[in-house]
């Protein structure tokens, strides 16, 4: 009986030991992350020409075999989705369970609406064991420095984990401008094949393009390289059955009479590149309040909560 090959990047077309030199040190060393890679970014890393870098994925998805399936056998997948309990019953109840891994969760709100605290939230519950009795891990990107590492000492004891292993189990990166962020993302993927971390958050996804592309005129350079980072934070989401969490900011809109004037910033790139998007507010006496806004499975729907010295709960202390 022989043993089929397993197929590698060396067996690509095109793909000869220097451009195999650089696709690894780039971090790309299996057919998934070819086969899931664009046709331009391909073609920049490996310093090939375009029509290479698409023989490349075409070649890669052949290989695995990339193409129409059955909706039983996505379903099938879907049992390897994983729940994050962010501490309040309520919004784990809005969130379908919690929050998914394998997908992108926005949440966006003024300041002081709970953004941060959520994040922090997630990045110790996600570290409880799962059902393989395993912690995983978080990739924490912070771009207004806004991490702190005393919160997530507070919110460890609370829910019984040791402290100093919490802190640990977290590696955070500041970043700096648009492109530091860009970069930090596209370096996550090294920790995420380790298979160790399931939550990546960006806190804030917007802050650095904000302030960098000012007035009408650069609009569209900044939603185009947007709409790149959110593309690879979604490639990681699928890839690796992460829970990609970002924070977004806010504008109001002049020209609404009645209602909220909220806005999310971003417009349609991150809007349509998030799979659930999450709206907090302050609510009355102290509370938040979660507003489900948009999600492909779970009907719209709010709840309140209180983020307390020792983190998301249900009632005040």
């Amino acid at each position: 009986m022989t043993t089929k090959k397993e197929l590698t990047v060396a067996d690509l077309p095109g793909v000869g030991p220097t451009t195999t030199e650089k696709l690894s040190a780039a971090g790309i060393d299996t057919l998934l992350a070819i086969a899931v890679f664009s046709i331009g970014n391909l073609a920049d890393v490996a310093g090939v020409s375009e029509n290479v870098a698409r023989k490349m994925i075409q070649a890669a998805r052949g290989m695995l075999e990339m193409g129409f399936e059955t909706a039983d056998v996505i379903l099938d997948k879907r049992k390897n989705i994983r729940k994050i309990k962010c501490g309040s019953e309520t919004f784990n109840e809005v969130m379908g369970g919690g929050f998914e891994t394998g997908a992108i969760t926005e949440l966006y709100g003024e300041f002081g609406s709970g953004k941060t605290q959520v994040a922090h939230q997630l990045a110790v519950n996600v570290q409880l064991q799962d059902e393989n009795n395993e912690p995983s891990k978080v990739i924490y990107i912070d771009t207004e420095n806004t991490f702190r590492p005393e919160r997530i000492l507070q919110m460890a004891k609370k829910v019984g984990l040791n402290p100093e292993e919490a802190l640990k189990n977290i590696k955070i990166a500041r970043a700096y401008n648009s492109d530091h962020q860009m970069l930090l993302s596209e370096k996550a993927e090294e920790l995420l094949k380790t298979g160790e971390f399931k939550l990546l958050i960006v806190d804030s996804l917007i802050a650095h393009f904000r302030a960098e592309f000012i007035g009408r005129g650069t609009l569209s350079e900044r939603q185009q390289k947007l709409n790149k980072h959110m593309h690879t934070l979604l490639r990681l989401a699928d890839v690796y059955n992460c829970c990609v969490v970002v924070t977004n900011q806010v504008m109001a809109k002049p020209n609404v009479m009645f209602g909220d004037p909220t806005q999310a910033i971003g417009g349609h790139i991150v809007g349509h590149s998030s799979t659930f998007r999450v709206y907090l507010r302050k609510g009355r006496k102290g509370s938040r309040v979660a507003k489900l806004v948009d999600s492909p499975n779970l009907p719209e729907n709010e709840c309140m909560f209180f983020v307390n010295s020792s983190g998301l709960s249900d009632k005040e202390e």
